[in-house]
Parts: structure tokens; sequence; C-alpha cells
């Protein structure tokens, strides 16, 4: 089927899945999650085909790692669904509502967006992901995943799209792109994709946005920092920095550079450098960094790289305004972390961090939609509007202006003897 078949077929199904009952998504997720279980090793031949020849193609090891979707991840992946189940519907939500007037009331409803096209990287378990958060906020989607997992993502596919449909969900509601053609063509179906997710690099990102009219939500690097402040407890600092290092490596929420206070990197340093080589951790550090412990020289270009992949950089910082100042710089705005005792410079920190999520005392791998209740995630935005941080349910969702009166017509409010509007604020509970 060309694209723009594909594209008229997802918006139909759009318009239907909109209105689509609670019931109806949850018996479609419950479905699916179903079917995925009882096909589980025929999703495994699928991703150890994939693996063999993701290796002989010398894949690199980040990436190889993303791609395995074992056992343990397709029961993960089915848990995910079943959680799905529990949230609350997001769509047909009363966000506000005004009285304008005796019996004209306005209401602001959350609607899904429409379609949602999204391109993502090697990991099978974001197909099940972005499908089924995509269902139970009404929308319908096209996916188009890395082509070292085309297998996998081939028959998880077909078996979510299948489930869906046995379940009533409508036809189309589920497209798999599987060509660098089918991602051209995409871009230029404005009429009937309301959104695009791209994930993977700013290069990438802006490739996307410099080619199409539809709307992007970029979700690029993951250039995580974590900042050892001057009261931090070193215990909880080392820690911290450790989970947020090596707690999981490949994802774009792991931590790539460690700045470190120069009040405490004499003491905190070379027990920092124990732990991180103990988990086989290379590290490369500034030169201040350099008098303390034995590292390899960082170079301009390692603040600016997300590694994915056990090394680090380290930076001594004069204060926590220079390490501000160095995060503003070489960030992308993803998660960006400080462990401090002091109340007052955690603040300052999170005020003038430009970041997506920024965290205090706690590890940068917290970044994560399921990890906040959102029902996993679409993709982290680093954008500033719509949607920002993880994009759960709620990210894939807009609002609806629904105003309901009795009769009422603009000229009985116009002129010196119009009527006046009341514009009172009801609760958002009131329902139409």
């Amino acid at each position: 089927m060309e694209m723009e078949s594909i594209a008229r077929q997802s918006k139909a199904a759009a318009i239907q899945l909109a209105a689509a009952g609670t019931d109806a998504k949850n018996r479609a997720l419950a479905n699916i999650a179903r079917a995925l279980e009882s096909q589980t090793a025929a999703i495994q031949a699928a991703n150890q085909a994939d693996l063999e020849r993701a290796a002989r193609e010398q894949l690199a090891a980040p990436l190889l790692k993303r791609l395995r979707f074992d056992a343990a991840k397709i029961a993960e992946a089915c848990a995910g669904l079943r959680s799905l189940i529990d949230l609350d519907d997001p769509v047909g939500a009363t966000l506000g509502a005004t009285a304008l007037d005796d019996s004209l009331t306005l209401y602001r409803v959350s609607r899904p967006i429409g379609v949602i096209g999204v391109i993502f990287e090697s990991r099978p378990d974001a197909l099940v992901q972005i499908s089924s958060l995509c269902l139970k906020s009404g929308n319908a989607v096209l996916l188009k995943g890395g082509s070292e997992a085309a297998g996998t993502n081939r028959i998880l596919a077909e078996i979510i799209d299948q489930a869906g449909r046995e379940a009533g969900i409508p036809d189309g509601w589920l497209h798999l792109m599987e060509t660098r053609a089918d991602v051209a063509a995409l871009l230029e179906m404005d009429a009937f994709i309301d959104l695009i997710i791209p994930r993977g690099s700013n290069d990438f990102v802006r490739h996307i946005m410099d080619n199409t009219r539809i709307p992007v939500l970029g979700h690029a690097d993951g250039i995580c920092h974590v900042y050892l402040d001057r009261s931090a407890d070193p215990e909880m600092a080392r820690r911290i920095a450790v989970d947020s290092k090596t707690q999981y490596v490949a994802v774009c929420n792991a931590a790539e550079t460690l700045l470190v206070h120069a009040a405490v990197a004499g003491p905190l340093l070379p027990a920092l450098k124990a732990d991180l080589e103990a988990r086989g951790v290379d590290i490369r550090g500034c030169p201040r960094t350099a008098d303390i412990i034995p590292v390899a020289p960082a170079t301009e270009a390692d603040w600016h790289t997300e590694y994915l992949d056990l090394v680090v950089s380290v930076r001594v910082v004069d204060s926590l305004d220079a390490a501000i100042a160095h995060i503003n710089r070489y960030g992308s705005g993803h998660t960006d972390v400080i462990v401090t005792a002091d109340r007052e410079r955690a603040l300052r920190f999170m005020d003038r961090v430009d970041t997506a999520d920024v965290f205090v005392n706690c590890s940068s791998r917290f970044s994560d939609g399921f990890r906040f209740g959102l029902g996993a995630e679409v993709g982290i935005s680093t954008n500033k509007i719509h949607a920002r941080g993880p994009v759960g349910l709620e990210g894939l969702l807009i609002y609806q202006w629904r105003l309901v009166g009795d009769g009422q017509i603009v000229a009985d409010y116009s002129g010196p003897e119009g009527r006046a509007f009341k514009h009172e604020r009801l609760d958002k509970d009131f329902e139409i």
C-alpha cells in the first residue's frame, strides 16, 4: 500500500479511535498482552535472527544491547500493558469550565492529537510502549523502527495490530513503515499526519524538522549531568553518580558528565574513580581532575558527547554557578542532577538549569515515563511547547473547546446595552 493510502486510512481510524470508550481500549490492551505472551517463542526467534545479523554487521555494542528482546523483556512489556489498563482514561476529561453567562458554559476537554508518526531506535520494547500509549490515548500511529530490528518489529506490529482489531479497535489504527522511502513520504503527509516524534541524535531530529511541515516533538541526545555540590554527602554522591552512569548505560537518561565542586573533589574523586572502574567505566577528565586522579584527558568533544557506553567525562568546577553554566552550554536539555545538602543551592540549581527534568539527590535514571507514573513513554521531549520531559499519555493529548448554550447569540452581548459576560470559573469536575 502506498504511503498516501496508509495515511488516509490512519486518519479515518484516528477519528473512530478518538471516540472509543475506555472499556474497549482496555480490552484491546489486555488482548495485546495475551497475544504477546502466547507468541513469546516466535518473537524471540525473530529477535535472535536480528541479533545475529546485527552482530555480523558489527552493530555498536550499546545498540546491540538495546536490540535484545528476550523473554524477560517481553514479560516486562506485557506488565507495562496491564499497568496502562489500570490508569484512568485521559480522553474526554474536563480540564476547565467557565460560565460565560447563565446556561452558556465553556469547557476545555482533553482530546487525542490524531495520527502520530514515531521514528525510533533499535529497541523493540519501544514499539510495544509507543503503540499501547497511542491506543490508550485514542491516537492512530505510524511506526518506523531501526532496520537492525526489522524482523522483531515486524512480528510485534503484526501481533499488536491484529490483537487490537480483534478487540474492536478500527482497522488502520497501526501501521509499520520499513524503509527510508516510507519516512520521506511520511514527511510530506501534512494533510493526514498530526505529529511526528523522532527519537535519535540531534542531527537526525534536525533533519526531520527541516524536511516537513508537520509539527515535530523532538527527542534529541541525552547529554545528562550529575553535579556533586560542596555540601553533598559523600556516600550519597557516589551512589547517585554510579547509578546514573552504570545502572543501564545504553539509554538517554544515563549520565555522561560528572561535575564535582572543587571543595570536595580531593577526597571524593579517588573513591568515585574506584567505584566507577570497578564497573568497567572509562573515565576522561579535565586537567584539574587529572591532578587528583590518573585519567585520560577529556577533550572539548567529550563535553558534547552522548556515550551510551561505559565512558564518563569529569570536570572540577569552582562554584554552583560554574556547574550551571557548563550544563546550559553543553547539555541537551534532557535530565540534570544536583547532589547537595543545601536546600537553597538545590533551588538555585533547579531555577537556573535549562532542562526538561531536573533532580535533587536522586539518580538521573528516574527520568522515565513509567517511573513517573505516566504509563511508559513514547520518548523524552526536550521541546518547550506542548509536552516536555517524558511524553506519556498526557503528552499525546491536546484539548478541544466546547461551548454549550441555550439559544444565545453574540448580538445579545454587543453594544452599550449588551449583556455582560460573567466569566465565572467553575470546578473542573463540572461536566457537560
